[in-house]
């Protein structure tokens, strides 16, 4: 055989899990430079074998598509990283720890900044400026909750802001106050920008810094392509564009990216051709600046999430809130129309019932006005959803982008939402299951920094509905929404894949970019209850390496 016909990587000697449906398992599979160009038995690829061939001896465990995230941000991930990191922990006790030792270590930042600090270690998720102001009382503190849609700041950094109890609330936030009236030092949604338009901006090289942490933690889990869900400036955040664009200009971009451009909801159709030169400045290589984002409303455990009816007071009476949409329901079927004209994807935050249908509506106004073009719109969270919004994600060609790891039983879930969604709309949370068997596409992601961006753990709850560290007395979360791992890795892959216009990965095949992941074992093997154990060993993005653990 002529050498210009080796391959230059081969995966032989384990099962190979091809997420291709004429095929989906294989014992081999052969990469030319950046194409898979053999999937089969061994003993077909083992022609393609020559001198300078790498062979990656599987050993039994499992090859797969790469993960790919359908909704994370990633810049913002790794910054925090580098911060007032309080993601690991889960009581008042240990906050009050982490950041005292934090602003020890720290004595010359301006600010004490950072978060992901969890709403129920708190009563009713509310902490207070106090418990900050004890804590550092000679700086200003402003610290993002796990979510990302609330943030806690002390007295300093409120009397910095002028937030006093005569600010009004913004139009699409809440300032919390206590008995008395005054701030209590929770900005919750739009709220955040009170305070976050003051704090320290990082600059490029921390940015860039951030954005290659997160890569190298995204590979590390087999990611090699996501969907980055806010490039702009939201609500308590830095545009992570500048840090994009430096790492594509140096070669340092390995993951493929579709950036979502932030829809600025406080103006209206005079950004759109904003949005269409940025697209055209950002669309080069591996990053794809084809999609905008609108975030349609809030979350429920702080009672923005857009419902149908009204939240549940705490005797579980009707209240007279039912959360927030954040654009106008008829204007935005007039943007979504345009931008689906124009060539846009649109990637919608769409969380409460309310705001799942007035998305679907608007995803139905464009199909109207503009017919089905390729534009593939998705709708990310989907935490409730009414049955008879179901069938609609199908009929009008909108992907559903689930989160998994939320799908499931622990506090924010059992204290913060549940009583006050009441036992009906309960029912209708995370409804993956029914969403797939009505014959939707699913696409999956992380919302990383908000929670795990490890996409074994969300495939863990996906098929159990119970997360990876439950107790086992622990019931499942709506078990009759459960995935079966085949249709939860689909998701995950081939779902974002098509959600990511990246139709040249998603599955193993030839003709395919070689984008693949290499996990320690075959999770289809074992209980399902032991999928959380699973790890990535190695990461190739267009057959090249781009994470290897120790020891693989």
């Amino acid at each position: 055989m002529n050498t210009t016909s080796h391959a230059d990587l081969v995966f032989r000697g384990g099962p190979v899990h091809t997420v291709d449906p004429a095929r989906s398992r294989a014992s081999a599979v052969a990469v030319r430079g950046d194409r898979i160009v053999a999937v089969g038995p061994d003993t077909r690829i083992g022609d393609l074998i020559g001198a300078r061939t790498e062979v990656v001896d599987l050993r039994g465990r499992l090859l797969v598509p790469g993960f790919q995230d359908a909704h994370v941000h990633p810049v913002s991930g790794g910054l925090e990283l580098r911060q007032c990191d309080l993601s690991a922990a889960d009581t008042a006790d240990a906050y009050r720890e982490l950041i005292a030792r934090y602003a020890a270590a720290h004595p010359e930042a301006p600010w004490i900044t950072g978060g992901g600090w969890s709403l129920e270690a708190f009563p009713g998720g509310m902490p207070t400026r106090e418990f900050l102001d004890a804590v550092v009382p000679d700086r200003p503190v402003f610290l993002v909750n796990r979510d990302h849609h609330g943030g806690w700041a002390n007295s300093l950094a409120l009397e910095r802001a002028g937030v006093t109890s005569r600010t009004p609330d913004p139009a699409d936030g809440r300032i919390e106050r206590d008995a008395a009236g005054e701030p209590s030092g929770m900005l919750q949604e739009g709220a955040m920008r009170l305070v976050g338009e003051l704090l320290p901006q990082p600059s490029l090289a921390e940015q860039t810094a951030g954005l290659l942490r997160a890569q190298r933690l995204l590979h590390s889990y087999g990611v090699t392509a996501w969907q980055d869900a806010m490039l702009g400036n939201g609500p308590g955040t830095t545009d992570p564009v500048p840090a994009y664009l430096a790492a594509r200009r140096d070669g340092l971009l390995t993951a493929r990216v579709t950036g979502a451009l932030w829809w600025d909801r406080s103006r209206g159709i005079e950004q759109l051709p904003e949005l269409i030169d940025r697209r055209r400045e950002l669309t080069d290589g591996r990053l794809r600046a084809t999609s905008v984002k609108i975030m349609q409303d809030g979350i429920a455990e702080n009672h923005t999430a857009a419902l149908l009816g009204p939240y549940l007071t705490a005797c579980g009476c009707p209240s007279g809130n039912t959360g927030i949409s954040f654009v106008d329901p008829e204007a935005l079927r007039t943007y979504v129309t345009r931008l689906d004209a124009e060539g846009f994807q649109v990637h919608f935050h769409a969380l409460g019932d309310r705001a799942v249908r007035e998305a679907l509506d608007a995803v139905e106004a464009a199909r109207a006005a503009n017919g089905h073009r390729d534009t593939r719109p998705h709708l990310a969270h989907l935490q409730v959803v009414h049955p008879d919004d179901i069938p609609r994600f199908r009929r009008l060609g909108a992907t559903a982008n689930i989160q998994a790891l939320w799908a499931a039983h622990e506090p924010q879930m059992d204290e913060l939402t549940i009583p006050f969604l009441g036992r009906q709309r309960a029912s209708w949370q995370y409804p993956f299951g029914d969403l797939l068997r009505s014959g939707a596409t699913l696409a999956a992601g992380s919302d990383w920094p908000v929670s795990s961006a490890d996409p074994i753990a969300a495939l863990h709850v996906a098929v159990n509905r119970r997360t990876p560290d439950a107790p086992p007395s622990t019931p499942a979360f709506l078990p009759e929404q459960r995935l079966d791992l085949g249709a939860a890795l689909a998701a995950y892959t081939a779902g974002s894949a098509y959600a990511n216009h990246l139709d040249e990965t998603g599955s193993v095949q030839p003709g395919k970019l070689a984008d693949l992941a290499v996990l320690d074992r075959d999770p289809f093997d074992g209980p399902a209850e032991e999928i959380a154990a699973t790890r990535v060993l190695q990461t190739f993005v267009g057959g090249r390496r781009v994470y290897a653990a120790d020891g693989a």
